[in-house]
């Protein structure tokens, strides 16, 4: 037996803080036999529809509620249910609650026939109007979800989890079945093969989505909390100026390319109300990418970057009764993702993780959301799969999207910056390098190989392009950099509380500035680049 609907509100909310919206279900055409299917219906689930919606407190913060109550002939959403449901998410956007909806469903309700089935429509527009108003939208999907529900309200969350365990698709097995004469394949619709393909952001239980979405809604909310718990020497860092941070360029990229240099995760484990993000929603999940929502000291924001993967979960420590709390709250959501083992150094990113990207532009434009951009990569993947699902058309709407982006931008050049992969995260109000970053068309080597034939050239090739994060200074590229002392992997958790404190520096400048739509300026600022003064 599954969750029900108010087992679901009560262990999701706070005690005794749960109000009831709901008003007795619109009539609708009823036969004798459907009418006495409801009364069953409504004896067996103890509630008088397929849908429960009020409001109340998730760890002291305001929400509205929509929970299916699969017990109601099996969750199946016909008019009443769906006016109930559009109702709750009109009153939540008038009001500007975050929502969070749970469904659990067959689908829509075949005794009403074809008037049910288009129900989805209005409950989709009302989805739609509430998430254009700035208003977070949270899905938990429960088992099962099926039909017209997965495809409508139950996959336009800004963050999308699901119980483990849980039969989620569009298509009904049975119906499959009846179909084509055969059984649909197993493993298909699960919620952990959704995750791995990138349909869903992860795989919790009740009580861990509880903290991640506290902690969802705690970011997305974009109140600034004050910074606590770190002190002077975390605060300041230094600015340098271009020969402070001189290096020759061959070394830094040389240096870059440790395996040991912290990437993004290892940012990541220096911020609070973390919570991972995993693929496009549309099937796709790139692993040299890592997508999150994230306070940095106390400054919310949406992250997005490129992952070195030198950052990996213990499987064995998640599966250990004895394990952290925090281990297995913070990051239970990413083991599957971790699990399967580290990303290959300097693996190249395809069509799918310059997807996620453009993903995360889209939160930060619905949610006036800043958007952090990490940048540590060898390039683009160099393949035919690559070409045809598109790789170099989403590197140009990542430039396009990134430049018209209404909200604050911060790009970071962590380490390496190679290709139309780098450029696709570059256009930002504000950039940052580390002083070992650069960034340039081709890794040295391939722009040797293709100005002397040979790759022997790379070091002075690096040097006449003005690739290291002095020279990028310099010339305007860069316009902050985050000092290595001496490199990165030297000092990987100083550097990596170093590059935090900057990113919430940074942040704060932008928070101060001019309000209103950033896409002019930041337009003006690239018009300009690279012509005489």
């Amino acid at each position: 037996m599954g969750t029900s609907a108010r087992e679901l509100i009560d262990r999701l909310l706070d005690p005794g803080t749960f109000a009831s919206w709901d008003r007795p279900p619109v009539p609708v055409a009823e036969s004798r036999s459907y009418r006495t299917e409801l009364a069953k219906a409504a004896a067996a689930a103890g509630t008088d529809e397929s849908v429960l919606t009020g409001e109340g407190l998730l760890r002291g913060r305001r929400v509205a509620v929509i929970a299916c109550e699969f017990g109601f002939l099996a969750g199946s959403i016909g008019v009443a249910a769906a006016e109930r449901i559009t109702a709750a998410i009109e009153r939540a956007t008038a009001l500007g609650l975050p929502l969070v909806a749970s469904p659990t469903s067959g689908g829509t309700r075949m005794q009403e026939g074809t008037v049910a089935f288009v129900q989805m429509v209005k409950i989709a527009g009302a989805v739609a109007a509430h998430k254009a108003a700035g208003h977070p939208y949270l899905v938990y999907l429960r088992n099962p979800t099926m039909g017209g529900v997965f495809a409508s309200w139950g996959s336009l969350g800004h963050m999308t989890f699901a119980e483990p365990g849980a039969l989620i698709g569009f298509l009904g097995p049975r119906v499959y079945e009846a179909l084509y004469g055969e059984p649909f394949p197993d493993g298909v619709q699960t919620a952990e093969n959704l995750y791995r393909r990138g349909v869903i952001d992860g795989v919790v239980g009740l009580t861990v989505f509880r903290r991640i979405a506290y902690r969802a809604l705690s970011v997305l909310s974009g109140v600034v909390v004050p910074d606590r718990g770190t002190g002077a020497a975390d605060r300041f860092v230094p600015v340098l100026g271009a020969a402070e941070s001189a290096a020759p360029a061959w070394e830094s990229v040389l240096i870059s390319r440790k395996p040991d240099r912290p990437g993004l995760r290892d940012l990541l484990r220096h911020v609070t109300h973390r919570v991972p993000l995993s693929g496009t929603g549309q099937g796709e999940h790139d692993r040299t990418v890592v997508h999150a929502l994230a306070r940095f000291r106390g400054r919310p924001c949406i992250v997005f970057g490129h992952d070195r993967a030198s950052y990996r979960l213990e499987q064995a420590a998640l599966r250990d009764p004895g394990a952290s709390a925090a281990l297995r709250d913070v990051d239970a959501e990413a083991a599957l993702r971790d699990s399967e083992g580290p990303v290959p150094m300097h693996e190249a990113m395809g069509p799918a993780a310059l997807r996620e990207a453009r993903r995360s532009m889209a939160l930060a434009r619905e949610l006036n959301l800043p958007l952090v951009l990490v940048i540590d990569t060898a390039g683009a993947a160099l393949s035919k799969e690559a070409e045809e699902r598109g790789l170099a058309p989403e590197i140009a709407r990542c430039i396009a999207d990134l430049v018209t982006l209404p909200t604050p931008t911060l790009s970071v050049l962590l380490g390496q910056g190679a290709g139309g992969g780098a450029l696709a995260l570059l256009p930002a109000d504000r950039v940052l390098a580390a002083t070992h970053a650069w960034l340039a068309p081709l890794p040295p080597e391939g722009a040797s190989a293709i100005v002397h034939r040979d790759t022997g050239h790379a070091p002075e090739l690096a040097a006449a392009q003005r690739i290291g994060a002095a020279d990028l200074l310099a010339d305007g590229v860069v316009d902050r950099i985050v000092p290595e002392l001496p490199d990165a992997a030297a000092e990987p958790v100083a550097f990596a509380r170093r590059t935090v404190a900057v990113i919430a520096d940074e942040l704060a400048g932008l928070a101060a500035g001019p309000g209103g739509d950033r896409a002019p300026a930041r337009y003006r600022r690239y018009r300009a680049f690279g012509l005489p003064d």
